[in-house]
C-alpha cells in the first residue's frame, strides 16, 4: 500500500507539471544565449521570468515555441516532447504566445485580427477563407466572448492601428486566447503602457488560472511580477540564477545586484 500511495503521489505531481525544461542550451556564434536551463511549470500557475536585457528570456521563449531549436536539452509539454516540432504544431498542442513586437495587423479591424487568430487554429488556408466564416454563429460568439474578456467590446470594428498601445496589447492577448491555449507565454505584457492599463492587463492575467490556464510572463516591471506571480525565475547571462516565491527572489542579493547595476 505504501508503494501504491507513493506512485499515486508521483502521478499526481506529474499530472500537475504542465511544462518541463531539462538542461536547455542555445548558442549564437559560439556564445551561449542560454545554458543548461531547467525548470518546470505547474498547472494553474503564473510564473514570472525576470532578468536584465540579454539574460536569455526571449530566447528561451523562442526555444519553447519552436522558433529556435536547442543544441542540448528537452522541452516537454504535458509529458510529451516538443523539441524539434514546428511553431505551428506547438501552438496547436496548446501553447499560445505574445511577442514584444505585438504582431497585429493594423490595417484590419479588432474583430478581423481575432478572426484571423481563430482561423489559425483550424489551419489557415487564406485570409479570405477566414472572413468567409465571419457570419458563423460559433465564431460570432467566440469573438464576442474574447472582446469581453479583454475589455475591447466597444472597439470591435475599429482599426487595430487606431487603438492605443495598451489596447493593442489587450488585442494581442485576445488573439493569443483565440487558440484556446492551456499555457500562455506573455512577453512583456505591461511594458510601456499607462498605470491604469497595467492594472487592467494584470487583472486579466490573474483570472487565467481559474480558467484552467497557466502563464509564464517575461517582465521588467517587478511590481507587476509581485502582484500576479506564484513563482519567479531569475536569469542572467543565459543561466537560471535562482527560483522561488516573488519575495524570495526579489530579496536575493544576486537579483538586487543585477537590478542595481
Amino acid at each position: 500500500m505504501g508503494n501504491t500511495a507513493l506512485e499515486n503521489q508521483i502521478k499526481r505531481q506529474s499530472n500537475r507539471r504542465m511544462l518541463e525544461l531539462l538542461e536547455i542550451s542555445k548558442r549564437f556564434d559560439g556564445v551561449f544565449a542560454i545554458k543548461d536551463v531547467s525548470f518546470s511549470i505547474s498547472l494553474g500557475s503564473i510564473t514570472g521570468l525576470i532578468g536584465p536585457n540579454g539574460a536569455g528570456k526571449t530566447t528561451l521563449f523562442n526555444v519553447i515555441t519552436g522558433f529556435l531549436n536547442p543544441e542540448n536539452g528537452t522541452v516537454n509539454f504535458q509529458n510529451r516532447p516538443l523539441t524539434g516540432l514546428s511553431p505551428f504544431k506547438i501552438a496547436l498542442s496548446g501553447i499560445g504566445r505574445t511577442f514584444q513586437n505585438l504582431r497585429i495587423i493594423k490595417g484590419l479591424s479588432v474583430e478581423e485580427n481575432i478572426l484571423l487568430a481563430l482561423s489559425e487554429g483550424r489551419v489557415i488556408r487564406s485570409i479570405i477563407k477566414a472572413f468567409e466564416r465571419r457570419d458563423s454563429k460559433v465564431e460570432e460568439e467566440k469573438v464576442k466572448e474574447l472582446l469581453e474578456v479583454v475589455g475591447l467590446s466597444d472597439k470591435r470594428y475599429d482599426l487595430a492601428g487606431d487603438l492605443s498601445y495598451g489596447q493593442q496589447k489587450l488585442l494581442t492577448i485576445a488573439c493569443c486566447l483565440a487558440l484556446e491555449p492551456r499555457l500562455l507565454l506573455l512577453d512583456e505584457p505591461v511594458a510601456g503602457i499607462a498605470p491604469e492599463m497595467i492594472e487592467k492587463i494584470l487583472g486579466i492575467i490573474k483570472e487565467l488560472p481559474s480558467k484552467g490556464k497557466s502563464v509564464i510572463m517575461i517582465e521588467h516591471n517587478l511590481d507587476a511580477i509581485m502582484q500576479v506571480c506564484d513563482r519567479v525565475i531569475f536569469m542572467d547571462a543565459g543561466k537560471k540564477i535562482c527560483e522561488g516565491t516573488p519575495e524570495e527572489v526579489r530579496n536575493d542579493p544576486r537579483v538586487i545586484e543585477a537590478y542595481i547595476d
